[in-house]
């Protein structure tokens, strides 16, 4: 199924970072296509709001009366009219063009749920690891997919099919922020929903450098929540046994504990993946 290409909105997620959001709205303001952008803004406290408002009048502000983290997303999305909708961070920002290539992507693929795009970091534009990653993606497409099939994505370069993204739940705001992305990959998947990595389309990341405070344990705490949520039990055995070991090598066993902890919350909604499914996921 093909059609013409829909415009593609953006969704910015911010939390008390005024004058990095600010300055990646100047950046998506700046872009050809002229997006609809809508910013979640997760409670932030020093007046991030109001100067947005200011500075980028056109700029629909949502004034989240608490920090739901990637679940702030979710909000964006709903408030948005178009039919796709890219992700930005405070930190990164669409390249001229990305968008509307993306929606001619999606145009030539109904059955395209989530498009990633090549990230590139800092001022040197390093291409991001995970792209790299991604770029060999050991999974099997269908014919005709616009690059190599996923089961996970970066959300700072993602463009998903807004109806797809509602159906599958969105981001689950239990996550936080931190590996948030693999659960709702895999709920896409799912779903029949494809997932592809698109070289061609660029998005720009410029994170502080730094590690930030409590992000790995997150990403491991979230990592084991997504196993146990979707995988069967053999993957999910072999799973576990290796971000333990992980957790372990990098001394954050707090992450594991914090896991087992949330259990009571995991196994009532514990939903696992078709078999054909579970095995592309033990692959990546």
């Amino acid at each position: 199924m093909t059609g013409s290409p829909s415009p593609v909105g953006v969704v910015v997620l911010t939390r008390g970072r005024r004058d990095r959001v600010l300055e990646t709205l100047d950046r998506l303001a700046e872009l050809p296509e002229q997006p609809e952008i809508v910013v979640a803004d997760n409670a932030s406290r020093d007046g991030t709001p109001h100067a947005i408002e200011r500075r980028h009048p056109r700029v629909r502000v949502l004034r989240l009366r608490r920090n739901l983290g990637a679940g702030g997303r979710n909000a964006g999305v709903r408030a948005l009219d178009s039919d796709l909708v890219a992700f930005s961070d405070d930190d990164s920002w669409w390249a001229p063009g990305a968008l509307a290539a993306a929606g001619e992507a999606f145009a030539a693929r109904g059955s395209l749920g989530l498009l990633q795009a090549r990230i590139l970091v800092g001022p040197e534009a390093r291409l991001d690891p995970s792209c790299a990653a991604m770029a060999r993606s050991p999974l099997r497409g269908a014919a005709g997919l616009p690059g190599p099939a996923l089961l996970g994505f970066v959300a700072c370069g993602a463009i998903v099919r807004r109806n797809a993204f509602l159906d599958a739940g969105g981001f689950n705001i239990r996550f936080g922020i931190g590996g948030e992305e693999r659960l709702l990959a895999l709920d896409l998947a799912a779903s029949e929903w494809e997932l592809a990595y698109v070289d061609s389309i660029v998005a720009h990341h410029h994170p502080n450098p730094g590690a930030r405070p409590g992000r790995r344990a997150r990403i491991i705490r979230n990592d084991l929540w997504t196993v146990w949520l979707r995988r069967r039990l053999p993957g999910a055995a072999v799973a576990t046994a290796r971000i333990a070991a992980d957790a372990a090598r990098e001394r954050t066993p707090g992450a594991l504990v914090e896991a087992v902890r949330g259990l009571p919350w995991v196994l009532p909604r514990r939903r696992p993946l078709p078999r054909s499914l579970d095995r592309a996921a033990g692959l990546v």
